[in-house]
């Protein structure tokens, strides 16, 4: 086991495609939804993972993603948010998410959104990943 600390210049760090993690639906007509900028990676330890999560909605659509937590969760909004299915925001920077393992939960997205993910194991199982039309009501 390690016991050097870690550290990142994020902005230095060149952001990749995200289909290592959210399979190829993260591609959608030819452009890529997810972004990762990966800061540290103990599983082979048997702790967890963490890194920088961009996704990138096309114009005028929604991502929705459903998962369930193969470990605990924890989610830090940087910039952008999460919205309902109508496109009304209602997760916001400095907001905190903590899906414990097992848990079953989904999320929609409208905006460009950098949030900090931290497991404490295995990354989540990624259910259904989609980009879809935002329903009437919203905004």
């Amino acid at each position: 086991m390690s016991t050097k600390a870690t550290f990142c210049r994020t902005a230095e760090m060149e952001w990749v495609q995200g289909s290592e993690i959210y399979g190829n639906s993260a591609i959608y007509e030819g452009q890529d939804l997810v972004y990762l900028k990966f800061l540290s990676d103990r599983r082979s330890e048997g702790k967890g993972l963490s890194y920088l999560l961009k996704l990138c909605p096309p114009e005028g659509k929604i991502i929705k993603a459903v998962g369930k937590a193969r470990s605990d969760e924890h989610i830090f909004i940087l910039a952008g948010g999460f919205c309902d299915r109508t496109g009304k925001q209602h997760k916001f920077p400095g907001d905190y998410i903590l899906n414990p393992e097992g848990h079953p939960h989904g999320t929609y997205c409208d905006v460009e959104t950098i949030s900090l993910v931290i497991y404490t194991g295995e990354p989540d199982e990624i259910i259904e990943f989609a980009v879809i039309d935002q329903q009437k009501g919203g905004k």
